[in-house]
């Protein structure tokens, strides 16, 4: 079927149903950033491929909304669908629930899965619709009875983490997940994002690509531990565990069933925003419910040192990696056929060399020449690019390890390149080496910070239309909340908070020209306590991520003298720690390109 066919199908279905708009996210039941295939339902319906955006249908038209990284991306996709772009964000561009009201007729209905809506979502669609007498229906997965051949849901087995890695105990978490319970008055909490899931009960899966997540519900009690999946997943080392912590074991869909049995004097502690529609509609109605983000996303956050020394080790890995990979990358071009894909390839078959590789943390952006401008570029073997020895080659990648997670973007020049693409080169060196460097009091939150990326950007009278960096889980998400870097306050990405020590963010300041080219440079980074004194706690950043910046891209005579000096001892460390595990021609050639400038 075509995408016209799915969203006419879709339309019949609506009929039989007498709905007259059709809301269709990305998310999962756990309001999950990526999915498993099983949830694909808005690329199933819309042909675009991106991880973020909404679909909305009516009987005579059809909209996406999405975000500043994938507006190429999604105008290419969309071409001859039907289905009108609107870009999210921009002047003039009404949000999904503005649209919604102006377009549902008075006393119309509004339909969509309630287990793929958040509470926080259709509570905000019923306050905005209630002028109309809108009726919200919400046990329909309609696209299920056009999409024949659906994946089913995954049963990828779960494997727990040794707290070698991650530092402390199941025990440990849930007393100091009860200790915040009893200080916010609270009896019972409601949990269902899955890398908080994941975290609180050390265990790790693959029910989602690159995500090591399993899918599950739990509700924690003071004095009981109730955890929702498909049972097949755990082996006999795994119940055992469970058993031993006392943790009661259910099946995944019996959440639903179970929260309609809450008693009526509990206290619920959930994150609305998280919690979806049809789970929060099925506590009753006299429950007294606070609504407040997870203590576990707070305390996952905050890395401790057992987790700290095992990011560190997992950077040292990938740095490795990332080093043979721009090494081989740089020797063969021109000389032997390389393409996106190829490249995507090799990168991570250096990767699953190093101990303790699992998989990639993401679908890895590999992004020649006017490519690299679509933020989320995927090659695939239509659009893959042969790599030749001219213009520049950006990649994003990062991997799962036993030790961690890692997120790692460098920009290439596989030729000689002109002079405003080095200019725009060392702008973003410029600015992430800026942050790197920060020293700043308690207190502060990413976007105080952001300017100091950006600068050397917006100095050209260019920008970028994402944040400057994200948080980043412990063998878990590439993308964590509550941390990060940009210049305003986006609620809905929740990447504000001050920044405390142990968390870790990416630094990946970017200049993308439609047309032409794209440039990120991105490392990871730490935050760790600096001097104390009478004007308050410092802190600083520590940078983990180690793999040469592409020096035959840069301009010195762009950079001042303290900018110069960072990028040298970067690079003196960067060879310091991952030459020792290179082949002799591997480094020599390093040593050239982390050389002083």
């Amino acid at each position: 079927m075509t995408v016209r066919e799915r969203i006419q199908a879709l339309r019949e279905n609506m009929k039989k149903h007498q709905i007259d708009v059709y809301m269709i996210p990305s998310s999962d039941f756990h309001e999950s950033e990526y999915v498993g295939d099983y949830f694909k339902v808005r690329e199933f319906i819309s042909g675009f491929t991106g991880s973020a955006g909404t679909v909305v249908v009516t009987m005579d038209e059809a909209g996406l909304w999405t975000d500043g990284r994938y507006f190429i991306q999604a105008a290419k996709q969309l071409e001859d669908t039907g289905i009108k772009l609107f870009k999210s964000g921009e002047p003039g561009v009404p949000t999904v629930e503005e649209y919604i009201v102006d377009v549902m007729p008075v006393e119309g209905t509004l339909g969509f899965d309630g287990r793929v809506v958040s509470a926080q979502q259709g509570m905000k669609l019923n306050e905005k619709l209630a002028a109309k007498h809108i009726k919200v229906v919400y046990s329909y997965d309609l696209v299920d009875e056009v999409w024949e051949m659906r994946p089913t849901l995954s049963n990828a087995p779960a494997f727990i983490l040794d707290t070698k890695y991650c530092g402390k105990s199941v025990e440990e978490k849930l007393s100091e997940l009860r200790e915040v319970m009893k200080e916010k008055n609270v009896t019972t909490h409601i949990i269902t994002t899955l890398d908080d899931i994941a975290w609180l009960f050390n265990l790790r899966g693959g029910d989602i690509k690159f995500n090591p997540v399993v899918l599950a519900y739990a509700v924690i009690t003071l004095e009981e531990v109730h955890l929702f999946l498909n049972q097949e997943k755990l082996n006999a080392d795994i119940e055992a565990i469970f058993k031993a912590t006392d943790i009661k074991l259910h099946g995944y869909e019996a959440i639903y069933e179970y929260v309609k049995e809450l008693a009526t004097d509990e206290h619920i502690l959930l994150d609305s925003n998280k919690v979806n529609y049809a789970i929060y509609y099925n506590i009753p109605n006299e429950t007294q419910k606070i609504d407040a983000p997870n203590p576990t996303m707070f305390a996952k956050a905050k890395k401790n040192e057992v987790e700290l020394q095992s990011i560190r080790k997992s950077h040292i890995k990938d740095g490795v990696a990332f080093s043979k990979f721009m090494y081989w990358l740089k020797t063969n071009v021109g000389k032997v056929e390389i393409t996106e894909l190829s490249a995507s390839e090799k990168l991570e078959a250096f990767r699953r060399e190093q101990e303790g590789f699992i998989e990639p943390s993401f679908g890895t952006i590999a992004a020649y020449k006017e490519h690299g401008a679509m933020m989320h570029y995927s090659a695939t073997k239509e659009s893959a690019y042969p790599l030749m020895e001219e213009g520049l080659f950006l990649v994003d990648s990062g991997g799962q390890y036993y030790e961690g997670t890692t997120d790692i973007t460098r920009t290439m020049a596989l030729g000689a390149i002109s002079e405003e693409l080095q200019e725009h080169f060392t702008a973003v060196v410029r600015g992430m080496l800026n942050l790197s460097r920060a020293k700043f009091l308690q207190g502060v939150r990413g976007y105080n910070l952001d300017l100091l990326a950006r600068g050397p950007i917006w100095d050209l009278g260019l920008d970028y239309k994402c944040g400057t960096g994200h948080g980043v889980g412990f063998l878990l998400n590439v993308h964590e909340a509550p941390n990060g870097f940009r210049w305003k306050i986006v609620p809905e990405r929740n990447d504000s908070c001050e920044l405390e020590v142990g968390m870790v963010t990416t630094n990946e300041p970017g200049i993308y020209i439609e047309g032409s080219h794209g440039i990120r440079i991105e490392n990871e980074l730490v935050v760790r306590k600096a001097e104390q004194n009478e004007y308050g706690q410092f802190l600083e950043f520590e940078v983990v991520t180690f793999a040469p910046i592409d020096l035959d891209a840069i301009d010195p005579n762009l950079m001042n003298k303290h900018e110069k000096e960072a990028l040298n001892a970067y690079h003196k460390e960067v060879y310091d720690k991952v030459s020792p595990f290179l082949s002799e021609p591997e480094k020599e050639w390093l040593k050239i390109y982390t050389r002083a400038i």
